[in-house]
């Protein structure tokens, strides 16, 4: 291995952990939980955690749920939504106000509220 790529490997692996750390958890997110409403423009039931877009009328969003396991638990999984699908949101926003980032506890979808993170305390209740 060269010089320059011995370099290169141990920077890589000294930014995956920070990396890690930085997508898992809640430290990126506000301590007040908050609503998010829009359409559904794509959505990804994937490991390590779902993932989907949101199109609101600020804008597109991206929205960190919990691992599917976890969702799969509360019901929802692949058949309970779609791209082009209306949902609200509780959670928690991103703490950079300039980011259009939240990841969600609670999801409604079609008149039904999925609980995608069930050990977490709630203070703001779901809503149609």
């Amino acid at each position: 291995m060269t010089p320059a790529a011995r370099v290169l490997t141990f920077t890589a692996a000294l930014a995956l952990p920070s990396a890690a750390l930085a997508h898992h958890g809640w430290a990126w997110t506000e301590d007040q939980e908050s609503r998010l409403a829009g359409t559904i423009v794509s959505i990804s039931f994937g490991n390590p955690h779902m993932h989907l877009q949101l199109r609101t009328d600020s804008g597109l969003w991206e929205v960190d749920l919990s691992p599917p396991i976890v969702a799969q638990g509360s019901g929802f999984g692949p058949a309970a939504a779609k791209a082009g699908d209306r949902v609200t949101l509780t959670g928690h926003r991103a703490r950079d106000r300039n980011l259009r980032a939240f990841k969600g506890e609670t999801i409604t979808v079609g008149g039904k509220t999925y609980d995608v993170y069930p050990q977490r305390e709630k203070t703001l209740r779901p809503s149609a």
